[in-house]
């Protein structure tokens, strides 16, 4: 595959990922339940996913996979029987893994399990009880002010069993069996930027990688957050040698600059690479150091598994007023910035796909490169002494010890210039891939 097709993303796959999301957003997703194998069976549709379950119970490091959970109604109604609050019309309404109950209760009863937002009193927040059995409704500010004493009937049909997680897992062959990782969470209830944003954009790219060779084997994680990347890492410790290193995506949707949060390690090739992509394309950004706290790179990056694994996604969770709201829908995601969130990625692998190290086959002096005929064959009068120049760093560096990435951070020469004439200097016999790189 050509370093070209990388950077070629088709142009309208913004709003392909946009009507993506935008068919996902009504399905209430939770860690467990129907949801999740709804929004994977659809992303079925896109790419040849496989899903995988494993049963409540399973000891998977510290952690026990949960109950499975799902949801078929539930609702408030005030005294006069009228739902005040419901379900149906936003799944935001309910506490996430609400336990099953249907009551009669007063006013002050009902309060200590209603949640809303007093600073933002026309939204509804997003709430959860995952590990401690409770239940609750959801609600804006001023729904919650409007409440009158009185009899209300709280109804939640929903149940805890035995069931499985689920999660959906693609592995793209390459040449070789390393492999970059691509991991996502997928158990949000219609937040489009948190996390519909990375969904789709994983599920554009993994269609994308599949149209031509590769040199890297790709592997890509659909989750369920937190226990989802325990319970494949728990289950597969005898694969993880192969991980060369990756990216976990999230946030990705809205009107932020992007800010990329190195892996544990700090200065692995994944880190290198992404920092070099942002600093080159001229995007807004910010690269901050590792923090174990976060999304699912604090899994991939725990002591004991010490991936190399980056996160990279826009503003930061927590650091817009959207964030786990009613507010996060798809008005706030955006066609074009899934499209350059995207093209990101395209150009992020492109420079992993082409990020080789060379050695010069005529190391003593610089060689005569006339003889050969190449100042004539690299370019036109405007570009021509820039490719004479790539071809000089290329030869001078290309000793066994710096890499592509090495000679362009270094010469100021663009990645895809190099890579270009990196190819001519081996068509002449001048330069090798180092065995290494092979």
């Amino acid at each position: 595959m050509s370093l070209q097709h990388w950077l070629g993303p088709i142009k309208d796959s913004g709003w392909q990922m946009y009507e993506l999301s935008e068919r996902l957003y009504p399905i209430c997703r939770s860690i467990t339940g129907d949801g999740v194998r709804e929004t994977l069976k659809i992303l079925q549709e896109y790419m040849p996913l496989e899903i995988e379950e494993i049963p409540s119970g399973t000891k998977v490091f510290d952690w026990t996979v949960p109950k499975e959970w799902n949801v078929r109604e539930a609702w408030v109604k005030d005294a006069a029987g009228r739902k005040i609050i419901d379900f149906a019309k936003h799944n935001l309404h309910l506490l996430n893994y609400s336990i099953p109950i249907h009551q009669k209760m007063s006013l002050a009863d009902l309060r200590p399990h209603l949640h809303s937002l007093p600073d933002q009193p026309t939204l509804i927040p997003y709430r959860t009880s995952y590990y401690q059995e409770n239940w609750g409704f959801c609600l804006t500010h001023q729904q919650y002010e409007k409440l009158e004493e009185g009899t209300y009937e709280v109804f939640i049909d929903s149940s805890l069993t035995e069931g499985h997680l689920t999660f959906g897992t693609l592995l793209i062959p390459g040449k070789t069996e390393e492999e970059i990782l691509l991991s996502t969470h997928i158990c949000h209830p219609s937040l489009a930027n948190d996390n519909l944003s990375g969904i789709s954009i994983l599920t554009q790219l993994a269609q994308f990688i599949q149209q031509g060779d590769r040199h890297y084997s790709y592997r890509f994680l659909f989750l369920p957050g937190t226990i989802g990347a325990i319970s494949w890492l728990a289950l597969h410790q005898d694969h993880l040698a192969r991980i060369k290193g990756g990216w976990v995506t999230a946030l990705l949707g809205d009107d932020g600059a992007f800010t990329y949060k190195r892996s544990r390690r700090g200065d692995t090739e994944i880190d290198r690479i992404t920092e070099y992509v942002l600093a080159t394309t001229g995007h807004a950004h910010q690269v901050i150091d590792f923090i174990p706290y976060g999304y699912d790179e604090r899994q991939f990056c725990s002591p004991g598994i010490n991936l190399a694994m980056g996160n990279l996604g826009r503003t930061p969770f927590g650091q817009f007023p959207e964030y786990h709201t009613s507010a996060d829908n798809m008005d706030f995601i955006r066609p074009e910035n899934l499209q350059q969130s995207f093209q990101l990625f395209c150009q992020m692998v492109a420079v992993l796909e082409g990020n080789r190290t060379y050695q010069n086959l005529a190391p003593y002096c610089e060689p005569q490169l006339g003889k050969r005929g190449l100042y004539s064959a690299i370019g036109g009068d405007n570009d021509r002494k820039e490719r004479q120049m790539a071809m000089l760093w290329l030869l001078n560096l290309s000793d066994g010890q710096n890499s592509l990435l090495e000679i362009a951070q270094r010469s100021g020469l663009s990645f895809a210039l190099l890579a270009e004439m990196a190819d001519v200097l081996m068509e002449h016999q001048l330069l090798d891939l180092y065995p290494s790189s092979i």
